[in-house]
């Protein structure tokens, strides 16, 4: 009669439990980045009343004879199944498509989170400004390049930083020369070069066929007054070209670029300097001619005025000249048994000894998942089965009240035996 009143004890208490899990999965159902928990039971230790015995040749085998004392919580386990992905519109909100984690340090201690909704800090530094908890990747730097081995830090977003200006040193081109084309027929494009100050000169590059069949007069010229000359080599101390009849540019051979020397006004202020044009991509062909710039390294000065994330974890900066630069990359965590990581609380994870070594790397690689910007992921609480469990808490919860209701008027008739 005791072993049933505590038995169903233990099922009051755990089924307590079990419903302060379901009921924190539910609070948490518009929380973003919550993994919800599941609880499973176990039985506990059974009184053996009578061992099994062996078949013999006369008599068949016992079966063993116990009474079991009550339940007990098996385990509350995390599940890291994928959230609703919400989309918010805003740069600084990521979310994790797949498995892997956030990485994030207080300057002590590093946690790990599903939690996208970051912001630039003052200091250009991306943080959860819940808690002031940094970001963690890797910065690249002034040359854009980025280490992904070298050592963890806080990723900066300089918002309104100067960039200096950039003259042009390297410019390609590419197009189509008409190999119809009659002598004196020309083709040209036009490229803003930058000199050393940053100022744009608008100058033309034309091709004009020559008397010479297959080959080209280049030149470059500009009304920009701040420009006293430019002088054209197209590879071979020249300024002409020569294709073959495949269409292919001979001379120059393939890889040699052309070189313009510009010698700039003094009242200018700025230097003389020499711009390659890489022009392997123009070719000459019957048809159309064409021809239009693809690249220039030059730019004028300006300042970082956003960013973006791509699906990979790396951040470029959009400059107000109009040019791009790598910023930094964002690093991802993952975990052999991430439901072996510790709830810390503000939708932050803890590792543990059982979670496994984080694998840090770049999203998108070794099976951590892409980035999203602009969207948040939502918590994976699944209400229909919250709100079951909820019925089945209640349920279990009342059917060991009703064990401990019946025990005791047994208990009661068997006082009340004698009288």
């Amino acid at each position: 009669m005791m072993k049933a009143l505590f038995a169903a004890i233990a099922g009051l208490q755990n089924h307590i439990t079990y419903m302060d899990v379901v009921g924190n999965n539910i609070a948490n159902v518009n929380t973003q980045g919550f993994k919800a928990s599941r609880v499973t039971f176990q039985d506990m230790l059974t009184q053996t009343i009578s061992g099994a015995s062996a078949p013999t040749e006369n008599r068949g085998g016992t079966n063993p004879q116990q009474v079991g004392l009550g339940m007990k919580i098996g385990g509350i386990d995390v599940l890291h199944t994928q959230g609703s992905l919400q989309a918010t519109g805003r740069n600084t909100d990521f979310a994790i498509q797949g498995s892997g984690f956030f990485i994030m340090r207080d300057g002590s201690r590093t946690f790990y989170t599903r939690d996208g909704a970051f912001d630039v800090a003052v200091t250009g530094e991306l943080v959860n400004p819940t808690n002031g908890y940094k970001v963690q990747g890797w910065r690249a730097d002034t040359n854009g390049v980025t280490d992904i081995d070298a050592p963890l830090g806080s990723i900066n977003i300089p918002l309104g930083q100067s960039i200096a200006a950039q003259e042009s040193t390297l410019v390609t081109i590419q197009g189509n020369l008409n190999s119809n084309a009659a002598t004196g027929d020309a083709f040209s494009t036009t490229i803003d070069v930058f000199d050393s100050l940053g100022a744009p000169h608008p100058v033309t590059i034309t091709y004009t066929a020559t008397a010479t069949p297959n080959q080209w007069t280049v030149t470059a010229t500009t009304a920009d007054t701040a420009i006293d000359n430019i002088a054209v080599d197209t590879g071979g101390g020249g300024n002409t070209v020569t294709f073959d009849a495949t269409g292919r540019r001979t001379t120059p051979a393939q890889g040699v670029p052309m070189e313009f020397d510009f010698t700039m006004d003094a009242s200018s202020g700025a230097t003389n300097f020499t711009m390659e044009v890489d022009h392997d991509a123009v070719t000459q062909f019957a048809g159309a001619g064409t021809v239009a710039p693809t690249f220039n390294n030059g730019f004028s000065a300006g300042s970082l005025v956003s960013f973006s994330v791509g699906p990979g974890g790396d951040i470029t900066g959009i400059f107000s000249n109009g040019t791009t630069r790598p910023l930094g990359q964002i690093a991802m965590a993952q975990f052999t048994n991430p439901a072996g990581l510790q709830k810390s609380g503000s939708n932050l994870f803890e590792s543990t000894s059982n979670s496994g070594v984080p694998s840090i790397g770049t999203p998108g690689t070794g099976g951590r998942g892409s980035i999203g910007a602009g969207v948040l992921e939502g918590s994976n609480t699944d209400l229909a089965r919250e709100f079951t469990n909820v019925v089945i808490a209640q349920r279990g919860f009342q059917a060991s009240s009703r064990i401990i209701s019946t025990a005791d008027q047994m208990l009661e008739g068997l006082v009340n035996l004698i009288r």
